[in-house]
């Protein structure tokens, strides 16, 4: 998978001090949650390592969660294994999970399945979901809608 950040998270990866969606997706690979907190006690070396370590292959994804679980040592933090979904939702692209289908409709937007979702990227379909999910981030649904083609 190449380095993508998307364009709703253009006010903040060029300095990384938020998680951007590339990170979530490997951190939800190698099974680890990651604090706010933890983040940004990193060096932008290891933040940008993080970044571009590949989760592709079981190896890869092995070694992503030792440089992960390593760093989260050294700045203090404990390692938190995640509940993941053996076969996530964001996953299938036959079928809009939901709470994305709820969530897009608050905002007048219906996801056609096959026209919409199917044609998504993994790591879009991975955004939409994870942008369903209270706190802050959530503002920035409507703008994903939009920049993958969904909403006008």
């Amino acid at each position: 998978m190449e380095v993508q950040f998307f364009d709703f998270e253009a006010a903040f990866v060029n300095s990384l001090r938020c998680v951007p969606m590339i990170v979530r997706y490997k951190l939800d690979a190698c099974g680890i949650k990651l604090s706010l907190r933890a983040w940004s006690q990193f060096s932008l070396s290891t933040r940008a390592r993080l970044v571009t370590m590949k989760v592709e292959t079981l190896d890869a994804v092995q070694a992503y969660r030792n440089f992960l679980s390593q760093s989260i040592l050294d700045v203090g933090e404990f390692v938190v294994p995640t509940d993941g979904d053996v076969v996530p939702a964001w996953a299938n692209p036959a079928q809009v999970p939901e709470v994305v289908a709820r969530k897009a409709e608050e905002f007048n937007v219906r996801i056609d399945p096959e026209r919409g979702w199917a044609m998504l990227r993994p790591l879009q379909r991975f955004a939409l979901l994870k942008l369903t999910r209270g706190g802050h981030e959530n503002e920035n649904f409507v703008p994903a809608l939009r920049e993958f083609g969904l909403a006008a």
